[in-house]
């Protein structure tokens, strides 16, 4: 904590401050102020917790002062000392709730008294905020739930609770839902998250506005923006300004502005007409703040255009004839064509990229092109992305791995090929055997070991082996992957058996190997 002493006398100050151990009784800082003008200031600046002050004092006395920063800082715990016998002074600290009031000559037993009792005092007043307030935000989150759907199911619901929390809301209140979707993949704190709900309130206060807010499903946070008068175009990109500026943070977000509506009993039409342009939200660029008011939904420039009836057989012929102009121009089609498009949903363009990352798939295994890059599972790959622009990224560089494999790609045994690439799909299985592979290609297990090794020169264990350690090596440039979970990764139930074969192959322990990227 931080105490403030406030004395003209500067004999007393130094006094005071040099015949106690203020770490002891939990003050960090001693601040001095040598009448209440500068009393004043220096607790607008330096917010302490406790003021130690003399009650008369030139230009300003201690109980004015006190007066004055009740406002600024109500939790403040005072401490008057004085060395008069002031009936009418006594009143007003007490008046003022001062914890103590000291006589001089100061006895520091007695301030030591005074200032373990101020702390108490102070650290009770926190504790029966931070109730009232979580009280109050949960219910003002019970409230915005219950405005997320139909009024007439939820009335007399609501009627309680907007009397609970005694706000001002009339049949005239103007209502606008705001929804920001933000990335689970990030780590999310509900307690930074309440710090960013009181920061935007206190911006709202500027403006007579307020607002409650819930949290859905994890991705969504809906606010319900709330006041006297509808907002106009000005205040509402003031507002826009102050939720992109504190949801920066997250780096991946959506934020949609639902209509104006007046009343409470309408403000589920706001949050409709909000989570309708929330769903296009996927097709703009990450961080954009979507509005029916706001230019930012504006479709692009320029005539869209139109996909091919049959983009899958398109995109195919184009892989299989190995024509990297004609798919690039075919992808750059896509990206127009869907790029701020309000009129598709998300799931048809995930359903058809799905396809096309299958088409890829499908080419590279008719060719026999070996690919040079980490499988993946499509699948997982689509529920992950966030906004239209990864996915579309996603599936530029699939291709471009594609051309590139093509353009590098050595014509190997059709046997050979169906090994590894089964090899790739299942490496992460520990009990993945020889046995599996040869039935995979319908061979005895004695000959396609033999044929591999004539064919490549190692034995299928040696390949399988290394293939494992090189996968082992991508994991472990990753810090967010445990050791640990890296070896169960690539196909180690053993955590021991797993660091020992990666050392006889790298010369390093797996941890060491980490070490020495960083």
């Amino acid at each position: 904590m931080k105490l403030l002493i406030v004395d003209d006398e500067e004999l007393t100050r130094t006094g005071v401050i040099s015949s106690l151990d203020w770490k002891a009784l939990g003050i960090d800082e001693v601040i001095q102020a040598d009448d209440g003008i500068n009393g004043l200031e220096m607790a607008k600046k330096h917010k302490p917790e406790i003021i130690l002050c003399d009650v008369r004092m030139p230009r300003m006395d201690g109980i004015t002062m006190l007066e004055r920063l009740d406002n600024i800082l109500p939790d403040v715990v005072p401490i008057f000392m004085s060395g008069y016998s002031d009936k009418e002074y006594l009143k007003a600290a007490i008046k003022l709730k001062a914890v103590n009031y000291i006589e001089k000559p100061i006895d520091p037993k007695e301030i030591r008294d005074a200032v373990s009792e101020a702390r108490e005092l102070y650290n009770q007043k926190v504790r029966t905020h931070r109730g009232e307030t979580f009280h109050s935000m949960e219910t003002a989150s019970r409230l915005a739930l219950l405005l997320t759907a139909p009024y007439d199911s939820n009335r007399e619901a609501i009627t309680q609770l907007t009397e609970e929390l005694n706000l001002p809301i009339t049949s005239t209140t103007c209502f606008t839902a705001i929804i920001i979707k933000i990335d689970t993949s990030m780590d999310y704190s509900a307690s930074s998250e309440d710090k960013v709900y009181q920061e935007i309130r206190d911006f709202l206060g500027l403006y007579r506005l307020d607002c409650i807010y819930v949290e859905k499903r994890m991705q969504y946070l809906v606010y319900f923006v709330f006041g006297p008068a509808l907002t106009s175009e000005t205040i509402l990109e003031s507002i826009r300004d102050v939720f992109c500026r504190q949801y920066s943070s997250y780096r991946k977000f959506y934020l949609a502005a639902g209509e104006t509506v007046q009343g409470i009993s309408r403000a589920y039409q706001s949050y409709t007409s909000g989570v309708i342009l929330l769903q296009s939200s996927f097709f703009f660029p990450i961080g954009i703040f979507l509005s029916s008011r706001a230019a930012v939904t504006q479709e692009p420039s320029g005539s869209r255009p139109t996909l091919p009836s049959n983009p899958m057989e398109v995109f195919q012929g184009l892989l299989d004839t190995r024509d990297e102009k004609g798919s690039q121009d075919f992808l750059q089609t896509l990206q127009l064509f869907y790029d701020r498009n309000k009129s598709v949903l998300p799931n048809q363009a995930k359903d058809l990229y799905y396809r096309l990352f299958r088409c890829v798939e499908d080419v590279s295994m008719q060719l026999q092109i070996t690919s040079g890059s980490e499988p993946e599972n499509v699948i997982d790959t689509l529920e992950n992305i966030f906004s239209f622009q990864e996915l579309h990224e996603k599936l530029c560089s699939k291709t471009e791995q594609f051309f590139k494999d093509a353009s590098s790609n050595i014509q190997e045994n059709a046997t050979i090929f169906l090994i590894k690439d089964y090899i790739s799909k299942n490496y992460m299985n520990e009990t993945l055997s020889v046995k599996d592979i040869s039935k995979q290609v319908f061979l005895s297990t004695s000959y396609v070991c033999t044929f591999f090794k004539n064919e490549t020169g190692q034995t299928l264990n040696q390949y399988l082996t290394e293939y494992r350690m090189e996968k082992a090596k991508q994991l472990l440039a990753n810090p967010l992957y445990k050791i640990a979970d890296i070896s169960s990764k690539v196909g180690y139930s053993d955590g021991n058996y797993f660091g020992k074969s990666f050392k006889k192959y790298t010369g390093l322990s797996p941890s060491e190997y980490r070490e020495k990227l960083s």
